[in-house]
């Protein structure tokens, strides 16, 4: 079986400047777990999954942790997570490292 079998087709992609809102109504009304995000010139920046919109500010579901483990973690990595759950734009909270595959590629 080839990936060409389990894809959607025509591929709805999104622009990474949407409000996360616009994302999550496309993906509720396309029903779709995920989309492509293109930047300005149209090239792949990134992808936005459901699991992106997991720990939100807004929803109370934002990574609590202990004061000694933050201090662990870094600054860094808290203000990632910060501006995974406050982000108000697909470019902020979008999955960047991604790994794509050919409509010919074996499952």
């Amino acid at each position: 079986m080839q990936a060409s079998a389990i894809m959607t087709t025509p591929v709805i992609t999104i622009d990474a400047a949407t409000p996360v809102a616009g994302a999550v109504e496309l993906m509720l009304s396309k029903k779709i777990s995920c989309l492509p995000v293109v930047g300005a010139d149209g090239t792949l920046a990134g992808m936005v999954s459901e699991g992106d919109f997991l720990r939100r500010a807004e929803l109370g579901t934002q990574r609590a942790r202990a004061r000694w483990l933050q201090s662990l973690l870094g600054p860094g990595k808290i203000a990632d997570e910060y501006v995974r759950a406050n982000g108000r734009r697909v470019d902020e909270v979008m999955t960047t490292d991604v790994v794509s595959a050919s409509p010919r590629a074996s499952l």
